[in-house]
């Protein structure tokens, strides 16, 4: 995985924008080889992608590699948000007995899985549909802490291409192709179990569901809409 734009490349105003891609992508490939957890070059493209103005999405990122950005979920992918212990395990089990995750973010106490479209639509039935047991049934995993799910209408707050401040979202697997392996509702469904068996077999137990969905961190994720992202629990 390569690293993005340095702070001191040089931006001529006069290029165009395909002009100004072509060479930071060569300063993305030249410089960034060593690096993990930070977004190549086509992976700038397929976040880029998301949006309804690609181009200018590139650009602001030339101009600013260590801002976060804001992009719409539903097109190009939705995303899982979970709190960020059960998000960890979740995406454990994705890569040491599952088929591995998409990108992933971390955010304010948050794991933001990203998953295939539709994904968002289908998790939650599929969640309500799971016998979860509880603190006086030890034979069942007991049910995963809330979960939100963001799809068509929402958006939600990405990492910088080029890592900024330690304390803002960050990469935990960074796109790095043009067309990323997105997990869809079905394989979210499978990790959401087995983190739940990890969950009880560590005694740490269940969040308490509340009965409508919770805000997300303030600037974790923002609404594209005025509705709040659907409660995958």
């Amino acid at each position: 995985m390569s690293a993005w734009l340095r702070d001191e490349s040089p931006l001529s105003p006069g290029m165009s924008d395909d002009e100004r891609r072509t060479d930071i992508f060569g300063l993305l490939r030249d410089e960034g080889r060593h690096h993990t957890a930070r977004v190549t070059p086509a992976g700038a493209e397929w976040l880029a992608s998301a949006g309804p103005y690609s181009r200018s999405t590139l650009s602001l990122w030339t101009a600013h590699p260590t801002a976060p950005a804001v992009l719409p979920c539903g097109s190009a992918f939705d995303v899982v948000n979970a709190p960020a212990i059960f998000g960890r395990r979740m995406l454990d089990r994705l890569w040491s007995d599952g088929p591995g995750s998409g990108p992933v973010a971390a955010y304010r106490g948050r794991t933001l899985l990203f998953t295939a479209p539709g994904t968002a639509q289908r998790l939650p039935s599929l969640l309500s549909w799971e016998e979860w047991g509880g603190s006086g049934n030890s034979g069942r995993e007991t049910a995963p802490p809330p979960l939100l799910c963001h799809g068509t209408g929402d958006a939600v707050t990405v990492p910088p291409l080029s890592p900024g401040p330690a304390s803002g979202p960050r990469w935990l697997v960074a796109p790095d192709t043009r067309h990323p392996w997105l997990p869809g509702p079905d394989v979210l469904l499978w990790a959401c179990v087995r983190a739940a068996r990890d969950q009880t077999a560590s005694g740490t137990g269940s969040v308490p569901r509340p009965r409508t969905a919770p805000e997300p961190s303030t600037g974790a994720v923002v609404g594209a809409a005025a509705r709040l992202p659907q409660s995958c629990s």
